[in-house]
């Protein structure tokens, strides 16, 4: 039964604020296969301005959100231009229920970073 929804945002947990700019990409998995579904920008809030899927997009299997976070790093002075320790952050999870809602957040400093199902 579809009628759920992905959500996501990131916050910066080294500035204490939401982290804005930040491009993520989710792609559908499917054994060795990356498909390319959705593409977004964290706005001033850091979400996303709608659900990375909702309704009949919506579909029970595995799926890999990628947050760009190394750009945003170096564009808040974080990082510096080199090698980062953090650059692109995949998150591989699934969806057993395509009616539920799952938000995947991204809590991020520039050495660390984290993730829970959120609500």
């Amino acid at each position: 039964m579809a009628g759920g929804r992905l959500s996501t945002h990131v916050l910066d947990t080294a500035r204490g604020k939401p982290a804005e700019g930040i491009r993520i990409t989710l792609y559908r998995i499917s054994g060795q296969s990356h498909r390319k579904i959705a593409e977004a920008v964290t706005n001033h809030d850091g979400r996303t301005d709608s659900p990375l899927l909702v309704g009949d997009k919506m579909a029970e299997g595995s799926y890999e959100l990628v947050f760009s976070a190394g750009d945003y790093l170096r564009t808040s002075g974080q990082v510096g231009e080199g090698v980062l320790f953090l650059d692109e952050i995949p998150i591989r999870f699934g969806i057993p229920d395509a009616g539920a809602h799952y938000h995947v957040p991204l809590l991020l400093s520039p050495f660390g970073y984290s993730t829970y199902r959120g609500s």
